[in-house]
């Protein structure tokens, strides 16, 4: 692994001849299942996701990304994918919660037990392993999160169902580590959102979800998508209380917020996935814009424990642009990383 590497955090724009834009730039991101969203047959549909999903991972290496992923090519948002494929969830009734924006939404509304039926994201992890040569990395809704995203109508307690979502994420991740990725992040912008909850058992869920999991792990937390959320508070309402879970890369936003990085001295010992892409404008970065970003991290971790990687939400960015922004985060990268080596060929 080279110094600085860069990775995205999970999506990138999905094709218009694959999804709506024009829809999915419009609406909330959906926690039930959105097929009007899909602009190809269901018949065909796999098959387009995976010709999707090759030229993601094209674009990614033509950037020069070192850490790639599907794109989340196959899914309508970050978390439906896997949350609606679980048993005892009705989704023919919808339940509805508040999001963090504010909005009702329809979620999966829980009636019995929840447990995994199946491998969810096995065959993405393999297409993708099969496609690239580079180092990858796969994506999954994280226990709190979707507990948070869900009505529950069955368990006691909040608590109960996370902990039972976790379980879940568990076999999922140990399969996914089994086909072969060399990393798995959970995203968990909920304790963000709902910070006093995730203490009281967000952070159990967290440690239930990696329960004998030897591989790399990352957690995503973020403000919630540019594109859907505006302004960005300057500082993490739930971060360092991260620090205490088995989780070993943390990713996190400070591009749109000009995040007070001092809080990573917190963190010791994790890797940070830095967002250093602000996904709020279409307008690409120079290298320059980016490398300062990075560099106003190196105060408090050190460069062999940070990746570069934009802030969260780039799939509602156009296709220019996000190609743009990567391309000019492997640049920012490249200076910092050329400045770093030069000062210890000085030493």
């Amino acid at each position: 692994m080279i110094l600085l590497p860069t990775s995205l955090v999970g999506s990138y724009p999905q094709p218009d001849w694959l999804i709506d834009r024009e829809k999915l730039g419009h609406r909330m991101p959906p926690r039930v299942r959105a097929a009007e969203l899909w602009r190809v047959a269901p018949e065909w549909l796999e098959q387009a996701q995976d010709d999707a999903t090759i030229l993601a991972i094209r674009q990614q290496e033509l950037a020069g990304l070192d850490i790639l992923t599907d794109g989340e090519m196959r899914r309508e948002s970050y978390s439906n994918r896997f949350a609606t494929a679980l048993e005892g969830v009705d989704l023919d009734n919808p339940g509805k919660v508040i999001s963090r924006s504010g909005n009702v939404i329809s979620v999966p509304r829980v009636t019995g037990k929840i447990r995994r039926k199946y491998p969810v994201e096995v065959r993405d992890l393999q297409f993708l392993r099969a496609n690239t040569d580079r180092l990858v990395k796969i994506t999954v809704p994280g226990p709190f999160t979707m507990s948070q995203q869900a009505q529950n109508d069955y368990y006691a307690t909040e608590e109960e169902m996370a902990l039972d979502y976790a379980a879940a994420v568990n076999a999922e991740i140990k399969d996914l580590f089994a086909a072969g990725a060399n990393i798995v992040q959970m995203d968990e912008p909920w304790m963000e959102a709902h910070s006093e909850k995730a203490r009281r058992f967000g952070i159990a869920a967290v440690k239930r979800a990696l329960e004998g999991v030897t591989g790399t792990t990352a957690l995503h937390i973020c403000f919630g998508y540019a594109a859907m959320v505006p302004g960005r508070p300057v500082a993490y309402s739930f971060l360092e209380e991260l620090a205490e879970t088995p989780v070993r890369q943390i990713s996190i936003e400070t591009a749109q917020s000009s995040l007070d990085c001092s809080v990573l001295a917190k963190l010791p010992g994790k890797t940070i996935i830095l967002g250093v892409i602000d996904l709020s404008t279409h307008d690409v970065e120079t290298a320059e814009v980016v490398a300062a970003r990075i560099r106003r991290a190196l105060p408090f971790v050190s460069a062999d424990r940070l990746v570069a990687a934009p802030d969260c939400g780039m799939k509602y960015l156009p296709a220019n642009s996000a190609f743009g922004k990567l391309k000019a985060m492997v640049a920012g990268a490249k200076l910092v990383r050329q400045e770093l080596q030069g000062r210890a060929a000085g030493n």
